[in-house]
């Protein structure tokens, strides 16, 4: 397995790592976006046991880090360094011979929701961005690397919601830099709901027995996507919140099953 990291931007944070796997040169990758509820303190360590174990299934994994609330992300960067995170696999998949018909994300919790949200980018023109924070639709160009599909693991899809319930001690509004009374435009505008129905397979998975980000929160999302008639399944595994990224758990090795089948 070949690992190769490049940066996509001068902020620390602003990096992924590619993985490779020993076989030839694929027609896709996967984008592997870690969780932690946007806070600075947990990392792409995250998502590196699943980059890992993608590569050993014969798949291209982009573990992308990006700045979270506490070193220098939350409102806007946070969302537009996923975006360039996202866009620089254009620069670098000819490097390995790595093709961009298909590009798939994987992102658990806050990742979930950061990959859902980007695979919207396309609809963010439509709501227009606020408080003047033009550089996230400055993204939304041809040269804009755009996902193909999402897998997202107990994903946050419904951000008002999990303001009302307080999730992870205001979590949301510690993300967005204030509340949905003070930021109106700024939480619709990161909010997925605001851009379904997205035309991209989205596969909402979610823990039975998650007690981090509870189940509404695919539910609703998958819900409100397919009486709009968004190609989105909702899929409830056995486990808690962390047995979807535990390579080792049948939640886990179900959500890569759904990666492959993305990947085509």
């Amino acid at each position: 397995m070949e690992r190769h990291r490049y940066s996509y931007g001068d902020d620390p944070s602003q990096w992924g790592e590619l993985f490779l796997p020993e076989t030839a040169a694929t027609q896709g990758v996967v984008v592997v976006i870690h969780g932690g509820y946007w806070r600075s303190q947990y990392g792409a360590e995250l998502g590196e046991p699943l980059a890992k174990d993608l590569a050993a299934h014969g798949m291209a994994a982009w573990n992308l880090e990006y700045r979270r609330a506490g070193n220098g992300g939350g409102w806007p960067q946070t969302f537009s360094d996923v975006l360039a995170g996202i866009d620089k696999l254009g620069d670098i998949s000819g490097d390995h011979g790595i093709g961009l018909e298909r590009v798939v994300a994987l992102g658990h919790s806050a990742g979930g929701h950061l990959a859902v949200w980007a695979a919207g980018r396309s609809r963010l023109a439509e709501l227009g961005a606020p408080d003047a924070d033009r550089q996230l639709l400055r993204r939304n160009d041809d040269g804009a690397v755009h996902l193909t599909g999402v897998v997202s693991q107990s994903g946050l899809l419904n951000l008002a919601e999990a303001e009302r319930l307080n999730l992870s001690n205001g979590a949301v509004s510690n993300l967005l830099g204030g509340s949905s009374e003070k930021y109106p435009k700024r939480h619709k505008y990161a909010d997925p709901m605001s851009a379904v129905p997205l035309r991209i397979p989205v596969y909402a998975v979610h823990g039975t027995d998650d007690d981090t980000v509870p189940v509404s929160q695919s539910d609703s999302y998958a819900a409100a996507a397919k009486s709009a008639g968004a190609p989105v399944q909702l899929l409830k595994v056995p486990g808690d919140h962390f047995a979807l990224i535990d390579p080792k758990t049948a939640a886990y090795r179900k959500c890569r099953e759904l990666v492959q089948t993305l990947l085509g």
